[in-house]
């Protein structure tokens, strides 16, 4: 292997994302330096809590930068490259097939041509790693050895990377019935500085459709300490582990559901739909009302305890059932679908929209409702904001199209700051660049158009990497 040095990246312009028209770009440039440096904020994320707190070292490049990657693995799969192939969904890899997967990847990057993927893996390939060369079947095993060399390096360890990466605030995904252990041990070590929070996402235990609900009651009730044999223990048993997370760092609670439709059931009705889930015996009408009920129910205890409600609904899970069912979920196929917000929400809205301490952050993967519905809630309800574009939307024209679908009606501070919804780790500062890049082109053109001065366009551009995140997840 070779010997891992890190080199000065003269390869990926300085200007990339920024506009085109000269005059324009300069403004850009000054917006953009004014923001590049600042420390991350990372309030919503996947990357595995242990990584850090076991401070342990990454083993090779493929399982390191592709397989944890939807973005990347789904797209190889779509040239007809084998999941397993790529060590995706748990299949394990010996160093030759780690290497014949980075091969794989090498060999189809043309494919990534025009998306954000490319910008985020060049950047990772350039900026962490000190690569000038670009992926090839010919460079394949030159940066594969550049970078296994790297990982074997104090300065490549987790820690040590976060700390590089300026990450002030990195949240996790938690199951409710999670110990929290390393996001304690974390706490309880003053020599790290980033800080790891946790996120209650409770969707499984929302859903009595599945097949495992009682199974998943009964560790809920064990967690908590709490009978949930009634709907009472188990209301209870949420509001007791939403309790622990908080009291663990936690600042906010994730629900990915088909829908946002809502409702409320007479105790008495939800207690029965309780028990017949509970036996197996809810209808799937009964159990999608039990979960629209629940959503109004997690709104409720947000405003008792604070917890920011963060909702991304509108993904078709598992949509390949061969793939589910071969290489489990969260394999690149859950496939964006069209959702209402408008009137699902309007009950849970006119409940709590205007309860003292509540927020709620809208996220969607379907772009056609920022203009139409999230902006003009985020723009009426003072507990609305609208979420950054994600997962599918997370890039260049995307996020283009945010800013301009959602800043003339709902301004910049009722926006949520960009969020990288990421398990792979070494990404996270090259998305947050993305963003940032973004961010100082849409500036600089409303400078241009004089609809901003510079100065209350470099105050916002600031805003929208420290503020408008801090302020939309309580930070």
């Amino acid at each position: 292997m070779r010997k891992a040095t890190i080199v000065n990246m003269t390869s990926l312009h300085p200007d990339r994302l920024l506009p085109a028209d000269p005059g324009t770009r300069d403004v850009a440039r000054r917006l953009y330096a004014a923001m590049a440096d600042l420390p991350i904020i990372s309030p919503h994320g996947h990357v595995p809590p242990e990584w850090l707190a076991e401070d342990t070292p990454f083993t090779d490049p493929t399982s390191l930068l592709l397989s944890p990657d939807h973005y990347v693995f789904r797209l190889l799969h779509a040239q007809g490259v084998d999941l397993a192939d790529l060590g995706v969904g748990g299949a394990q890899l010996d160093e030759a097939g780690s290497r014949r997967a980075w091969t794989l990847f090498c060999e189809n990057w043309s494919a990534f041509r025009g998306t954000a993927s490319r910008f985020w893996m060049e950047s990772v390939l350039a900026d962490v790693f000190g690569l000038a060369e670009s992926p090839s079947a010919e460079t394949a095993d030159t940066i594969y050895d550049h970078i296994a060399a790297a990982l074997t390096t104090p300065e490549f360890r987790p820690r040590a990377l976060a700390e590089r990466f300026n990450i002030s605030v990195l949240a996790t995904t938690d199951d409710p019935v999670d110990s929290l252990e390393h996001h304690r041990t974390l706490a309880a070590d003053s020599s790290f500085a980033t800080r790891v929070a946790p996120t209650f996402r409770p969707d499984r235990y929302l859903e009595p459709v599945r097949p495992d609900f009682a199974e998943l009651a009964k560790s809920l009730g064990a967690a908590a300490d709490i009978d949930t044999t009634t709907y009472a223990g188990y209301i209870a048993a949420l509001e007791n582990r939403r309790r622990f997370f908080k009291d663990n760092g936690g600042v906010s609670t994730d629900h990915s559901h088909l829908d946002v439709v809502t409702l409320t059931l007479e105790p008495a009705e939800a207690s029965r739909i309780y028990a017949a889930a509970l036996a197996g015996e809810a209808s799937e009408d009964e159990a999608t009302a039990f979960r629209r009920h629940m959503l109004v129910e997690m709104a409720r205890m947000a405003t008792e305890d604070g917890l920011v409600m963060t909702l991304h609904p509108g993904a078709l899970r598992n949509h390949h059932i061969p793939t589910f069912e071969r290489f489990g979920a969260d394999t690149g196929h859950d496939i964006p679908v069209g959702v209402e917000f408008t009137r699902g929400l309007q009950h849970l809205l006119s409940r709590f929209g205007t309860s003292d301490g509540f927020q709620l952050i809208l996220f969607t993967l379907d772009e056609t409702v920022f203009s139409r519905e999230i902006a003009p809630l985020a723009g009426f309800y003072p507990s609305v904001y609208a979420g950054a574009p994600w997962w599918f939307l997370d890039a260049p024209e995307a996020v283009r199209r945010y800013r301009g679908a959602v800043t003339e009606t709902a301004g910049f501070h009722r926006t949520s700051g960009f969020i990288d919804d990421t398990r792979a780790f070494l990404s996270i500062p090259a998305r947050h660049d993305m963003s940032r890049r973004l961010d100082a082109a849409y500036l600089a053109q409303l400078v241009a158009e004089h609809r901003l001065d510079e100065d209350e366009a470099h105050e916002t551009a600031i805003d929208l990497v420290t503020t408008v995140p801090s302020k939309a997840f309580k930070l």
